[in-house]
Parts: C-alpha cells; structure tokens; sequence
C-alpha cells in the first residue's frame, strides 16, 4: 500500500476513556474506522468521525468480522488495530491484529509483564507485521526540547531530578478495571508507565531502585539512572495536589524538575495521540524494543519491598 493511499483502522475498547483521541488520531491523519468493539455500547460518539463503522458488543464476532475481512479484498481489509481495551487484554488484542494481518498502535502499556514481549516479538517475526505503542510524552513539545538541552550538556553531570504526577479520580476509578490491580497493573502501570519510559529516554539505565510507598491510590520511590538522581511520586487521590480541584477544569498536575528548574507540562497533551500516529505511519513509531525497558522497570517496582522513608523521598512523601 501506498503512503497516500487511505488505511483501514479497527480499535478495541472504543466505548473507553482513551478511545476518542485514538478516533481523532486516525481521522486527523486521513484514514478511517471500520470496525470497533467494546462490550459497553454507549459509543454514539462513533458519529462523530463516520456512519459506516462496524460496531461489535461481542469480541469473538469483531474477530470473525475482522477474520472475513482480511479473506475478502484488498481494500477492505484491516490495516492497523488500535487497542484501547483495559490493560490486561492489549496482549492478547494485538495477537488478533497479528492474526490477520494488521499492524497495531496500542495503549500504554503494551502489556503488564515484560516477558509477554518476548512472545509478542515472536509473533511479529512469524506473521510479519509490528507493533507499536504510545509513548506519547516522547512528542511533547517541552519534554522533547528538554531532551535536546539534556543531550547538549555535560556527559559526566548526575542530575537532581524530581518527577510529580497527581491526577484526581472519583470512586468510580476503586470499582472499574483500573483500580483491579490484576487488571491494571496497579498505579505505576497505569497512570505511572509513561513517565518511567520519559525517565529513561531522557536519563538513561537504571541502577538504584527504591520503592517508599504503595497503596491503591499513590506510589512513591527513588532511583539512580545514569545521568539522574530522582525522586518520583505518582497519585490518583485529588487531596494531594496543591489547589483546589476543579471537577472537569482543573485536576491534574504533571511535572519535572531538573537540577531546580521546574517544567510544568500538564497542558499540551490534546494532540498527541495524533503525532504518535503521524510519526508510527511515517515509519518512525515506537515498538517493543522501545517500551520493553519501562515495562520492565515497572514490573520491577511492583514487586519491590516497601522500605522505611529517608532523606531521599519525594517532597510529598517526607510531609506524610
């Protein structure tokens, strides 16, 4: 197929919260829906990008529908799955885009275990399609021209690097998937994935790796990268942030301080689904090889003993 030519999309989870600026995405970059699914079917804002898309309730009819696809012509076939589904169903979402010849963009993260990558990349080399991801803060504007910066400066310099992400959630998030720790993958995998791989693409390896605190709602530790001293804390509970929350205005605080100098980054996010994609269709997208070190280190820290807070705990932590 051409690069000009229209592609066909597919997605998972479409009914969820990430779902519309995947929907964007693919119609911000000249392609078009023709199948989705999810098992919830309040999805009226598929009219929104097109009246013709397929619309499935039960995945095993999606599978078929997409399985008839592929045996039909060249033109109707799926081109690329984009996998919105909870986290712990994107593995098995993107062997079905394998299966029938598609390429995938999923969600972060890839998948909850790293050694589910192994499997993955067997399955790329058999059917000879990819996988990609969305590391979506590798196309921040700010976070990108930090890395330059980063790149420029001395080799040598170990960097004082405090990483703070709160984003409120209601109670509703305790009884959905995501506050299902089998699910999800617990804080760090959900709200935390992105960050860790920004940490490593702008600081490299990691050598020390504590964790302070774990519950349902937040998650705080230290660890020693190359180039980076960081201290890091992640939470879903809106007491945390340092302003009244404003349901639906304001609620979330993202941010990264460098040797001081803070970059606050919590807005420019609404169209960087669509750079992921402009960039995977270019030939440039993220793959496994790209997110296998943050699933790994998360993994890491699911799994790490709680230790006693010291001097090298977050801010946040220290006040608890």
């Amino acid at each position: 197929m051409k690069l000009d030519e229209q592609l066909n999309f597919a997605i998972t989870g479409v009914a969820g919260y990430i779902a519309p600026r995947h929907l964007k995405a693919i119609r911000d970059t000249g392609n078009r829906l023709v199948a989705a699914v999810d098992p919830n079917d309040s999805v009226g804002l598929l009219d929104h990008y097109s009246y013709d898309t397929s619309f499935f309730k039960e995945f095993e009819r999606f599978d078929r529908h997409l399985e008839k696809l592929r045996r039909g012509p060249e033109a109707e076939r799926i081109h690329y799955l984009s996998v919105c589904s909870p986290n712990f169903l994107h593995d098995a979402h993107c062997r079905l885009a394998l299966r029938v010849g598609a390429d995938v963009i999923c969600e972060k993260p890839l998948v909850l275990n790293p050694w589910n990558l192994d499997a993955l990349q067997e399955l790329e080399d058999e059917y000879g399609n990819r996988i990609y991801t969305v590391l979506q803060l590798r196309t921040h504007p700010k976070l990108l021209e930090l890395r330059q910066k980063l790149l420029q400066g001395p080799g040598d310099h170990q960097y004082e690097v405090e990483l703070t992400y709160i984003t409120a959630r209601g109670i509703w998030y305790d009884f959905s998937w995501k506050g299902d720790y089998e699910k999800s993958g617990g804080v760090a995998t959900n709200i935390g994935i992105h960050f860790f791989d920004l940490l490593l693409w702008l600081f490299g390896e990691v050598g020390v790796n504590r964790v302070y605190h774990s519950d349902p709602h937040r998650m705080s530790g230290y660890m020693e990268l190359e180039r980076a001293k960081v201290k890091w804390f992640l939470s879903t509970d809106y007491r945390d942030l340092s302003f009244p929350v404003e349901p639906g205005v304001r609620s979330t605080h993202r941010s990264i301080t460098v040797d001081g100098d803070e970059i606050e980054f919590t807005g420019g996010f609404t169209d960087l689904h669509t750079r992921v994609y402009e960039e995977t269709l270019a030939g440039r997208g993220f793959g496994i090889d790209d997110a296998r070190p943050s699933i790994t280190l998360v993994s890491e820290i699911r799994h790490a003993p709680i230790l006693p807070v010291d001097g090298l705990a977050h801010d946040l932590l220290q006040g608890r």
